[in-house]
């Protein structure tokens, strides 16, 4: 579904990325892991069009996304959920939610997968009409995952989903990513410091370090690696 080839961008003259590949096939949790800096965010601007590479490819579906705008890149599918959660803190969070399907028009399957984000996260129901500033950050970062979902993605990025939460908040949001990909298909593409937990839900893994990609295999192979276990599991 996706294939990254040899991306390398930058911020400024600072090079973030040098050489990225990686494959994403339909249906399927990937992930990225390494440390802070490594370039697991740069990778997702990059494939959604916030940040243009200096080199190389990004293809989904057979066609290259290089030179197209965010909102081109939205309408075709792919829905980022960023570091940072992206919300409208001033908005409800029902009017948050409806923000998520601004590109969508079938106002049936609006209203499906509005029932199937508060099937998912029962309190974002009971706070329907709550400031989304006002949650607390576990409550927001659901709140940005359903966002993404209003959006229909085929593929969706989670960038750092665990990041700020405890780890009972942990559990849950990677049981939900999980309930995701199987419930609703969803192939999803994840950026994520906390290893352990990203690699016990993917069906593959990449590692990044110094903005190249430098080993990949299943979570579970990547979980039993010693290099891994030692530089990112603490083992």
């Amino acid at each position: 579904m996706l294939e990254v080839k040899e991306l390398s961008a930058a911020y400024g003259k600072a090079i973030a990325l040098k050489s990225v590949s990686l494959k994403v096939n339909r249906g399927e949790i990937v992930s990225l892991i390494g440390a802070n800096g490594a370039g697991k965010t740069t990778t997702l601007r990059v494939i959604t069009g916030i940040i243009r590479p200096l080199r190389g490819e990004v293809i989904f579906k057979g066609k290259s996304l290089v030179g197209m705008e965010p909102y081109q890149i939205a309408s075709i599918g792919i829905i980022h959920v960023p570091e940072g959660r992206g919300l409208f803190p001033n908005m409800t969070v029902r009017e948050n939610l409806e923000m998520g399907a601004f590109l969508r028009k079938d106002k049936d399957g609006i209203e499906r997968d509005l029932d199937f984000v508060f099937s998912l996260f029962p309190v974002l129901k009971e706070r329907e009409k709550q400031l989304a500033g006002t949650l607390s950050g576990g409550e927001q970062q659901m709140l940005a995952i359903g966002k993404g979902l209003m959006g229909d993605p085929t593929l969706m990025l989670l960038d750092e989903p665990s990041l700020g939460l405890a780890p009972m908040l942990v559990d849950k949001i990677f049981d939900t990513i999980t309930q995701i990909n199987k419930e609703k298909g969803t192939t999803i593409l994840i950026a994520e410091q906390n290893a352990y937990m990203a690699l016990s839900i993917s069906h593959r893994a990449y590692v990044i370090e110094n903005g190249s990609t430098v080993m990949e295999g299943s979570g579970e192979e990547l979980l039993g690696n010693e290099h891994v276990r030692k530089a990112y599991l603490g083992m």
